[in-house]
């Protein structure tokens, strides 16, 4: 048996965030196609309507069809599911610091509302990322985002800051009016024996290829 971990704001629909096993996908969605993108840290997404072949370059999915589990991979990066259960429109979006702050949080969002979603109907789940005392950055990091959000750093060694991506994403997230959001809060870094975490392995002078996978469908009518 594979593991994962729910999220109670998108309770009621079939989603998934796994640890470092391998989560078993017909428990989620029984006989359902998983779709994937080409993740590059960028803020492009794309509807899923079929599975593809081929993968095509994206951060983010979103689809309104059923007997699909859109997916997504992370090892620190915020994994974000998405679900306005009213409108049957569901999304998945992989947010590292680059990702988000280059606006496909809100471009995920807006994908969404084009197939019929409201931003107020929207709930979000933020699952395994890595954790603002685990995530240490320098000041120049800290100067590629706007002087509002210095909030979101704190103070680190000499010369470093700890960044908070969760929090970071919530404000991206309430930006574009989505304010149902659910982190698990559930740091990659700091637990070895349960998630992968790049950073960690990293640091470690490990194999950096391990991953969380993420994912979310709609179940099939009737």
């Amino acid at each position: 048996m594979g593991d994962h971990l729910q999220a109670r704001v998108l309770e009621g629909l079939p989603h998934g965030f796994s640890t470092a096993r391998e989560p078993d996908l017909a428990a989620i969605l029984p006989g359902a196609e998983l779709v994937r993108v080409k993740q590059v840290h960028g803020r492009a997404v794309v509807e899923a309507t079929k599975a593809r072949d081929a993968l095509l370059e994206a951060d983010g999915i979103v689809s309104a069809r059923t007997g699909l589990l859109l997916g997504i991979v992370t090892a620190d990066c915020a994994p974000v599911l998405f679900a306005d259960p009213v409108a049957g429109v569901v999304g998945a979006a992989h947010a590292g610091w680059r990702g988000a702050l280059g606006g496909v949080l809100e471009e995920t969002v807006t994908a969404m509302i084009a197939l019929g979603a409201q931003p107020e109907n929207i709930g979000a789940a933020i699952g395994p990322t890595i954790s603002q005392p685990s995530y240490e950055v320098d000041q120049a990091f800290e100067r590629q985002f706007a002087e509002t959000d210095s909030h979101f750093f704190a103070a680190g060694r000499e010369g470093h800051l700890q960044f908070d991506l969760p929090a970071y994403v919530v404000h991206r997230l309430s930006k574009v009016g989505v304010s149902r959001v659910e982190d698990l809060a559930e740091d990659t870094y700091s637990q070895p024996g349960r998630f992968h975490s790049y950073r960690r392995a990293t640091h470690r002078g490990e194999t950096t290829n391990g991953r969380q996978l993420s994912v979310i469908g709609l179940p099939a009518s009737g």
